[in-house]
């Protein structure tokens, strides 16, 4: 398990992850690209799938036949766009104005048509509305999941949490490793992650949490300051995520 922030590559990126290298345990390559506008990206994994999510700025995504130009402003106010190709695709990204995304890749041996995953598309829910006065509420924004991507190894989405509140509540774990990238919106905002039998991490922006499948993980974002974070799962051989939540004991009394 790893919690920090991510190292770089020679180009500059934040590897979050690697394969067989940093925070390997998660089974998944993942890293924050910058792209300065007119700059462009290409990707090819013979035997990987690939994910690339916008976070901030204006591209053109394409592989696979499919994808499109899009823009967004931000992480809080405006929706992901999102281009996931099987194995053995080539994606290009071309930037339009500077601009980060989020790339994702893991093994996956099956064959499957790419998908363009537009503002539209993006499953958006609010999780605790209602409950502790609302100091767990947040919106979460999933992408894919097994519900809808069953062919994938990967789960892709995002969480927007108001200022002040608590979110991965009630403190829960799965058996899949999970990657959180956390984004806040000024050098002085901060938060806290708490991780197993609570041991606290301090979350700035820029944060990156690796938890391994067994180990609970809750968080709570400072007053003033709303909290952003992709989330990242990795499916197990013959065991999905499949919205799989397991609540610490001492905690399963609020959900009686």
């Amino acid at each position: 398990m790893a919690f920090g922030y991510p190292e770089f590559d020679e180009k500059g990126q934040k590897i979050l992850t690697r394969i067989g290298g940093v925070n390997g345990d998660m089974l998944m390559d993942v890293t924050v690209v910058r792209l300065a506008s007119g700059d462009k990206a290409r990707y090819f994994e013979k035997d990987k799938e690939i994910c690339v999510m916008l976070t901030e700025g204006e591209v053109s995504m394409i592989g696979g036949g499919v994808g499109g130009r899009a823009a967004r402003s931000d992480v809080y106010r405006d929706l992901p766009v999102t281009l996931h190709v099987c194995r053995g695709t080539e994606v290009e990204v071309e930037a339009y104005a500077d601009s980060e995304f989020i790339y994702i890749a893991t093994d996956n041996e099956r064959e499957f048509p790419a998908k363009f995953y537009r503002k539209e598309d993006v499953i958006r829910s609010v999780s605790c509305e209602g409950l502790w006065e609302n100091t767990a509420v947040r919106d979460v924004n999933t992408v894919f999941d097994y519900s809808n991507a069953p062919y994938s190894n990967l789960v892709v989405g995002e969480i927007v949490v108001p200022q002040g509140r608590w979110w991965s509540y009630l403190p829960h774990y799965h058996p899949q490793p999970e990657v959180y990238y956390y984004k806040l919106p000024a050098p002085e905002a901060f938060g806290a992650c708490f991780i197993g039998e609570f041991e606290p991490h301090t979350i700035k922006d820029g944060s990156v949490g690796c938890f391994p499948g067994g180990k609970t993980h809750v968080q709570v974002t400072a007053p003033g300051y709303e909290m952003y974070s992709c989330w990242i799962i990795r499916h197990l051989p013959g065991e999905p995520w499949d919205k799989t939540r397991i609540v610490d004991p001492r905690f399963r009394h609020w959900e009686e």
